[in-house]
Order: structure tokens, then C-alpha cells, then sequence
């Protein structure tokens, strides 16, 4: 059990929250800021053309800007998650906007769950289907998989103590195109962290963007896909790639459910018998 409320004479101690945001090619970030609502301290990561740190105060929040010549979402946030200090990081990408007090919100509900070292909230949007938890929830290895980063909130000393970090061969800007949030999950997960599903959501996607790496159902999403069983699940990654195909039709595109696996299965011997060296 996790004791990061401290009791003095009544009183209950606020936890420290910071925000940190991934970003590319920044170019003001008083306005990126504005933007998304920030309410609380906060780091930046900005994949840009050169390297520079820079300290910024935002409405009575304090936070840097830490701009480096480097490709990666994964790469991005573990720069983030070992500058953070916080007791609390919560996950942003720069197209989110919070809503107002979800500072508070977070905190209570980590006040509320003092079990729970990783809470996963709804993100509200009007364009894309996201999964939505209708009631508080246990997160597992058959459900992991259903949330990306950006609705995060962690316990910093729970995730630090353990190590636990992003895969950099997979995201945005990578090898395989997406999987590093799902495998942070799952790692946390490895470790015997309480991760828990939340019915609230702290913001909302208002400009929905086209994916930098979803180009369909294709054979490269489904070798990627297998990449990632082969890694999150080393000994029942065969068994994971069925299950998806099926609860999943749509994972299959055009093919039929026994040629789909085919290429998922692919992705997991290209990991197992390490194709990759």
C-alpha cells in the first residue's frame, strides 16, 4: 500500500502533481500551454532541430522546456519521466485540452484509491471511437490494451522504483508504429502495480488530427502487432494473437482470420528467434 498522504496535526498534505507534454517543432510554448489549460507544474518534451532547456512560468505554474534533436514519443516521455519530481505525473500530448480543476480532480482521486499507483481516465472526443470505463475498474492483462498514454496518472515513486519506462521502438517516429503506451501498462502491470480504470474524464480532444502512423489494418500493423505480443507476452504470445483476431475482426483488413495471423505470428518469431540483431 502506497502512503504518500501525510497526516500532521489533521491536516492532509496536497500531492504535487506535474504535467508533462510531448510536443514537436515547438514554437511558443506560452500559447501550447494556454492551449491544452495547464493547471499545474509541468515539463515539456519537444522534438525539434536542436537541443535547449528553458525555464518557463505559466499563470502561477512553474515547468522547462526540454527541446531535443531526437525521433521518438517513447524517447520523448522517458526524457520527461526523468526530469519529473512531482509526486504525481498525469500524461499530455499537445492536442488535449484538461479541463478546468483537474488538478484537483486527480488529486482527490488518488486521496480517494490510496491502493492504486497508476489511475487511467476517459479523454473525451467527438471524432474517434475511445474506449470509455462506465465504472471503476481493475486493470489487467486482458484489458490493458485498450488505453493509450495520454489519459495517464501515475505515482512517480511507483513507476521509479521499479524502473519502469517507455519501449523506444515503439511510437511515433519509430521502427513499429505504435505499442509503447500499452507496454508502459504492461510493465506496470509486471511490477504488481494497481492500475485502475476511472469513469471521470480531466480533458477532451477538440482538434482531432490524422494519425502520424495509422495507415490501416494492414500487414506491417499486424507484424508490429506481433512484435508487441512477442514482448509483452513472451511465453502466451501465440495464444494473445488469436484472441485479438478474434475479438478483434477488424485487426484482419481484408484477410482471412488464419492468413492474419500469419502475419502476426511473423511479428512475434521476429522477436523470438531475434531477427532483429
Amino acid at each position: 500500500m502506497n502512503f504518500l498522504i501525510l497526516m500532521t496535526k489533521g491536516c492532509v498534505w496536497k500531492m504535487t502533481i506535474q504535467t508533462i507534454i510531448t510536443t514537436m517543432n515547438l514554437v511558443d510554448a506560452s500559447t501550447l500551454l494556454e492551449k491544452i489549460n495547464i493547471q499545474t507544474d509541468f515539463i515539456i518534451g519537444n522534438q525539434t532541430s536542436y537541443t535547449k532547456d528553458e525555464r518557463i512560468f505559466f499563470n502561477g505554474h512553474e515547468g522547462v522546456t526540454l527541446s531535443r534533436c531526437e525521433k521518438g514519443v517513447g524517447r520523448n516521455r522517458n526524457l520527461l519521466l526523468s526530469k519529473a519530481s512531482a509526486d504525481v505525473c498525469v500524461i499530455a500530448d499537445d492536442d488535449m485540452v484538461f479541463y478546468d480543476n483537474y488538478e484537483t480532480t486527480v488529486n482527490e482521486l488518488f486521496r480517494k484509491h490510496i491502493d492504486a499507483d497508476v489511475l487511467i481516465f476517459n479523454i473525451d472526443s467527438g471524432g474517434v471511437l475511445r474506449r470509455k470505463n462506465n465504472k471503476i475498474k481493475r486493470v489487467g492483462r486482458f484489458n490493458y490494451m485498450n488505453y493509450g498514454a495520454a489519459r495517464i496518472a501515475f505515482r512517480r515513486k511507483s513507476t521509479s522504483y521499479y524502473n519502469i519506462s517507455f519501449n523506444t521502438n515503439f511510437g511515433g517516429g519509430t521502427l513499429h508504429s505504435a505499442g509503447e503506451d500499452s507496454l508502459f501498462i504492461r510493465e506496470c502491470l509486471r511490477n504488481r502495480l494497481r492500475v485502475l480504470a476511472v469513469p471521470i474524464s480531466i480533458a477532451k480532444i477538440d482538434d482531432e488530427r490524422e494519425s502520424t502512423w495509422f495507415r490501416g489494418y494492414d500487414d506491417k500493423y499486424r507484424f508490429d502487432k506481433g512484435v508487441f505480443l512477442a514482448l509483452a507476452h513472451p511465453i502466451l504470445s501465440n495464444f494473445f494473437a488469436l484472441y485479438l483476431m478474434i475479438r478483434h475482426p477488424e485487426f484482419r483488413g481484408t484477410k482471412p482470420l488464419l492468413k492474419a495471423l500469419v502475419d502476426v505470428n511473423n511479428g512475434i518469431n521476429y522477436v523470438r528467434k531475434r531477427k532483429y540483431i
